[in-house]
């Protein structure tokens, strides 16, 4: 009976030390979650910057615009520069430029997108700044950022300048023409102009052998 006795009381001592949380600590510790959490989701969702008046972006070292067929950038230099002091080199898929007797280049990196290197120009503007115009190689999207790992615009709030069709290439207006169809098409719930193509070649392949059993086949109205 004794030792009954003596473990009833250990439980009672042992039950004594641990306490439950408060609601303060509680209410502490849900508030901390919901912090993280905020701030996980923030981190997820990344942060994406809103551009210059060019669609763009300006940066330390150079600031850059763009169109859907262009994009120029404007680069400072120490005025009288010439154009033996600056060192230029395009191609398809990177860019570097840099002056003469610097330790380092001031663009030297991958492009967002390939450019058309033949295309491409420089020049010096007032001895105090010089400019790049690069082609874009596909003329229907805007860029993020100039070279990846630069910080990227978000291109939802790019406001491009008014524009028409007649402007574009025979290419360019084409691609835009069907772009626009094909979103008008899917709006009505209709074939695109791809789908279209596939169930003529369908329907022209059904023709072709009719002794086949085409009724699991789905065609779209």
């Amino acid at each position: 009976m004794a030792i009954i006795s003596e473990f009833e009381e250990e439980q009672t001592e042992t039950q004594t030390k641990v306490a439950p949380p408060s609601e303060s600590s509680s209410s502490l510790k849900a508030e901390k979650k919901e912090v993280k959490l905020e701030d996980d989701k923030g981190k997820a969702g990344g942060s994406k910057l809103v551009p210059n008046k060019g669609n763009g972006f300006d940066l330390e070292k150079y600031s850059w615009t763009q169109s859907l067929q262009e994009v120029n950038i404007m680069i400072p230099v120490p005025a009288g520069t010439k154009s033996r002091d600056v060192l230029y080199e395009a191609k398809a898929k990177h860019l570097k430029f840099g002056l003469k007797g610097q330790p380092a280049p001031i663009i030297d990196g991958d492009l967002f997108q390939s450019i058309k290197p033949d295309e491409c120009l420089w020049s010096i503007e007032d001895q105090s700044a010089v400019s790049i115009l690069l082609t874009k190689q596909n003329q229907t999207d805007w860029w993020k950022s100039l070279v990846k790992g630069d910080p990227e615009i978000d291109t939802q709030k790019v406001e491009p300048e008014p524009s028409t069709l007649t402007d574009l290439d025979s290419e360019t207006r084409r691609t835009v023409e069907k772009m626009m169809f094909d979103q008008r098409q899917k709006q009505m719930g209709r074939p695109t102009s791809d789908e279209m193509q596939q169930q003529e070649l369908m329907k022209k392949f059904m023709e072709q052998h009719p002794n086949m059993d085409f009724s699991k086949v789905k065609m779209m109205n």
